[in-house]
């Protein structure tokens, strides 16, 4: 494997990191959302990643090698609601309110989506610091080539 291939799995990994934490500050954002235009309390959406081949992984021109076979990045490939029921509160002067007068709330901890976030920051600043070293050997391979 070449190291645009290691470029090029740096930047699924930001990418796919970068959408996670959205969904994360919209679970946050979300948290008190009693209604929605579906019906009911907003529901926590969680991201699915999946492993993909990388194309390109080998140098243009050459017969890939074993490892570029198994040179894989990372993608998003759903982003599903939880399954977990709302959470329900007695607030018989809420409009949302049924008519036993319980609401019912997003099933959001805020501390787990606070961690979260912090993760998907913290591998972002990972990946980004990858792709930084990877173009600090492209650039030293470039000099030496002079």
């Amino acid at each position: 494997m070449n190291l645009f291939g290691v470029l090029n799995i740096s930047e699924s990994a930001l990418v796919a990191e970068r959408e996670r934490a959205e969904v994360v500050t919209t679970n946050l954002a979300n948290a008190d959302t009693t209604r929605t235009p579906q019906g009911g309390p907003y529901r926590r959406m969680e991201v699915v990643f999946s492993t993909e081949q990388m194309s390109g992984a080998g140098a243009p021109g050459t017969i890939p090698s074993a490892a570029d076979e198994a040179v894989r990045g990372v993608r998003v490939v759903n982003v599903v609601a939880d399954p977990t029921p709302p959470i329900r509160r007695y607030e018989p002067g809420n409009p949302d309110a049924n008519a036993q007068g319980y609401v019912s709330y997003p099933s959001i901890n805020p501390a787990e989506e606070m961690a979260d976030l912090m993760d998907a920051a913290r591998a972002y600043q990972l990946n980004a610091t990858a792709a930084q070293a990877t173009k600090g050997m492209i650039q030293s391979s470039l000099d030496l080539l002079r």
